[in-house]
């Protein structure tokens, strides 16, 4: 069986509108959608806060063959949603038919088959849950779900601090095969650990980096190919406002490094060798970085973190990489999300840039319009990334399905992400002595 949670990611509301067609649609958009995202944000945060972030979910897929499948265990918990119930994007991806190697089967829901029956997003759960008994069986906790008598994969999509508990539990159970989202641990001994007992238990973990197999990057690498001696760039906007940082840096209290650019630090591991063994030197752009203490508004409590950090790392091997990420790059007048590029790879010599691929492209925009008339609740990203992470949850079930040995093809390994994971540990310290 597979188990991907339906409700497993429903436990983070989808808030925003959509992605815009023009640079002033884009804008509006995004400016609408963080609006609201806020508003919920601040609904939830009025209540129990240490309640909502004890929610959780998961579900269970099956594929379609009767003795393959995957269990895909996903749960969410973050403060920033518990407004309302809203079904998960990556389990309807499921339902709808788009990952023709998976059929959701089961979905655990502590928080909504229990403290949170009677609250906000109750009744709609409720309702979600007689539209789909009968098709799909739901369960209070892990230890009720049938143990597998197959090969399963569980899809683990929450808070970092709770994964690696959710990660022993679930191959206790006799899962097989983990589809775990990022970073998998607060820290590397933590991951690494994870990793070990896995590999002695006999389960493989798989990462969930989408941008390993998203057609920026791709083309990207492409491009510098054509290019002997060239730069390559990574760039990663989100589009939070300078008011909304502090519980931005609250609710990823792991730090932008270990959330928000972890994609690209694994893309720097999968596809430049750059890990903590290799790299010679890293270099932050002061002029672009900017490292701040803001106040989280549910605890009270000082967090520092970058809100926009550059840097370029050189491996003992001569590679070059840069990175740049900012947590409110929709407010850039004249930056990246000038074009509408939310992320984007460029390859440059010299100085002068020689190509440049961005998410979305002029293909994606209408496709990515459609689906967020379809789906307005959910998150502008999730409709971008929506074919990568089919992509990601087709390769991984069908491979096992298939009882081939090995990886997925652009699947990211534990050692993947432990590496990715030790890469962000290292930087942090170099990064802000440079900066402070």
């Amino acid at each position: 069986m597979i188990a991907a949670s339906r409700t497993g990611l429903s436990d983070r509301i989808w808030l925003h509108s959509g992605a815009p067609l023009q640079r002033q649609q884009r804008r509006k958009h995004c400016k609408d959608a963080r609006t609201a995202h806020a508003a919920a944000r601040r609904a939830a945060m009025a209540g129990d806060a240490r309640r909502l972030d004890d929610t959780g979910s998961a579900g269970r897929l099956r594929h379609a063959r009767p003795r393959h499948g995957l269990v895909s265990r996903g749960t969410r918990r973050t403060m920033n949603s518990r407004a309302s119930f809203t079904i998960c994007p990556q389990a309807k991806q499921i339902l709808d038919g788009d990952v023709p190697s998976a059929t959701l089967t089961d979905i655990v829901e502590p928080w909504f088959l229990g403290g949170g029956k009677d609250g906000p997003g109750g009744a709609e759960f409720a309702a979600f849950k007689a539209e789909h008994e009968g098709k799909v069986r739901f369960h209070a906790s892990i230890a009720d779900m049938p143990k597998p008598d197959g090969k399963m994969m569980a899809m683990v999509c929450t808070r970092t601090a709770d994964m690696p508990g959710y990660v022993d539990e679930l191959v206790d159970h006799g899962v097989s095969h983990v589809f775990l989202e990022k970073p998998g641990a607060p820290t590397v001994d933590e991951l690494g650990r994870m990793k070990d007992d896995c590999a002695k238990k006999g389960a493989t973990i798989w990462m969930g980096f989408n941008k390993n197999v998203t057609a920026y990057v791709t083309k990207g690498r492409e491009a510098l190919a054509k290019v002997p001696g060239g730069d390559f760039t990574l760039v990663h906007h989100n589009a939070y406002k300078a008011d909304e940082l502090g519980e931005c840096f609250e609710r990823n209290a792991e730090g932008m490094l270990k959330n928000m650019a972890i994609h690209e630090l694994a893309l720097l591991v999968t596809f430049f060798g750059v890990n903590s063994e290799t790299l010679s030197d890293v270099v932050a752009d002061k002029a672009y970085s900017d490292l701040r203490t803001e106040k989280g508004p549910s605890s009270g409590d000082d967090f520092t973190d970058f809100s926009r950090i550059g840097f370029t790392v050189t491996t003992k091997a001569g590679a070059k990489v840069s990175v740049y990420a900012d947590r409110c790059g929709l407010e850039l007048p004249d930056g990246a999300m000038a074009d509408g590029g939310m992320m984007y790879s460029s390859v440059s010599k010299l100085g002068i840039i020689q190509s440049r691929d961005i998410m979305p492209d002029a293909d994606l925009v209408a496709t990515v319009e459609a689906r967020s008339k379809e789906n307005p609740d959910w998150m502008p990203y999730f409709h971008l990334q929506h074919d990568d992470y089919i992509t990601l949850k087709e390769r991984c079930t069908a491979h096992i399905a298939s009882g081939a040995s090995g990886d997925p093809e652009g699947i990211a390994t534990i050692q993947v992400g432990y590496d990715t994971l030790k890469l962000a540990e290292t930087l942090k310290p170099l990064l802000e002595k440079q900066l402070l």
